[in-house]
């Protein structure tokens, strides 16, 4: 008898689906690739052809060129050589998508990145049972347990109430974390502009071509400092203590991440305040998510694997590590 899954296989540059001859988020240009999400460990150019949610093809358009496009909108499935291939939410960033794979009676889901919490830039992540759940750990550790956002965002706002003639600047990743939080300050009555860093704008703007609402953003070049005080920036975290910020009018420091949790990392930094938002499952969110989706087994790709496949032992869930290469979570 065939062993559980024995038609995908992990490489170190991601998960080869043999019966489709067909790779889930390789780090290296293929022939064939099945794509969760935009984000640059994730997607990469160079592929012959590309299938993907309508929104992560756009996002890689973007950031790569033309693609050789086959969208896939949620729920929708299709067949790729033998394999029944299909996307649900992951509620990672726009467009995420869990992979669903059937062939031969199993039923395999590839989570790529996700959350559990909601987000109004994208889709919320649907549980879908199966037999193998391959996921992520970036936060697989009992210690990381995200607080609740809307709470992070009041934080961010009392300080810019607290010191009027400073400005606030968030250093946030361009895909994703970004938007969001531009949104979950307009969800908290914030109508102010917003001001970005340059390498903000193509994403921001596509977001909003793709109808996720931003409010009123606005270039921080070409403003003066007296325009920015008491305003809200956001930019890379590598912009937060470069040449571009000293222009701005004493700018309180501040970084969205969840690694934010880790306060040497924020020391390391020079975040004056940290706020734990990320956009990646917590521990909680993880270990409850292995629950609903009742796996066979559980195959763990990166991040703190050790923790997780732990778990799945006192719970009777068969476990392994992939060990892929170049899937990063600096900056989340």
């Amino acid at each position: 008898m065939a062993r559980l899954g024995s038609w995908i296989e992990p490489f170190p540059e991601g998960i080869f689906v043999k019966p489709a001859n067909a790779w889930v988020d390789p780090s290296q240009p293929k022939d064939k690739a099945l794509v969760t999400h935009g984000h640059a460990d994730h997607a990469r150019g160079g592929h012959g052809a590309v299938w993907a949610t309508p929104e992560t093809l756009a996002i890689m358009d973007v950031r790569y060129g033309q693609q050789s496009a086959h969208p896939v909108a949620y729920g929708e499935s299709v067949r790729v050589g033998e394999v029944e291939v299909s996307f649900v939410p992951a509620g990672h960033v726009l467009g995420s998508a869990q992979i669903i794979l059937d062939y031969a009676g199993e039923r395999v889901v590839v989570s790529g990145d996700y959350k559990r919490r909601p987000d109004p830039t994208c889709a919320p992540f649907v549980p879908v049972p199966c037999d193998i759940f391959i996921t992520e750990a970036t936060f697989g550790l009992p210690v990381f347990r995200h607080p609740d956002t809307g709470a992070e965002i009041d934080r961010l706002l009392h300080r810019l109430r607290a010191e009027p003639e400073r400005c606030v600047l968030v250093g946030v990743y361009a895909l994703g974390k970004a938007q969001r939080v531009i949104a979950e300050l307009r969800a908290r009555g914030h109508e102010a502009p917003i001001y970005y860093h340059g390498a903000m704008e193509r994403l921001c703007a596509l977001y909003e071509q793709l109808g996720v609402p931003l409010g009123e953003l606005r270039p921080v070049a070409g403003a003066k400092k007296e325009e920015l005080v008491g305003r809200i920036i956001i930019c890379p975290p590598s912009a937060l203590n470069d040449r571009w910020s000293r222009r701005l009018p004493d700018p309180v420091t501040a970084m969205a991440s969840g690694w934010m949790r880790v306060r040497q990392r924020a020391r390391q930094k020079n975040v004056e305040l940290p706020l734990i938002i990320s956009d990646h499952a917590d521990w909680d969110e993880l270990t409850r998510t292995l629950k609903d989706v009742a796996p066979k087994e559980v195959w763990i790709t990166h991040g703190r694997e050790d923790a997780l496949k732990h778990w799945c032992m006192l719970h009777q869930i068969k476990a392994r590590e992939l060990n892929l290469v170049g899937y990063e979570d600096e900056d989340e």
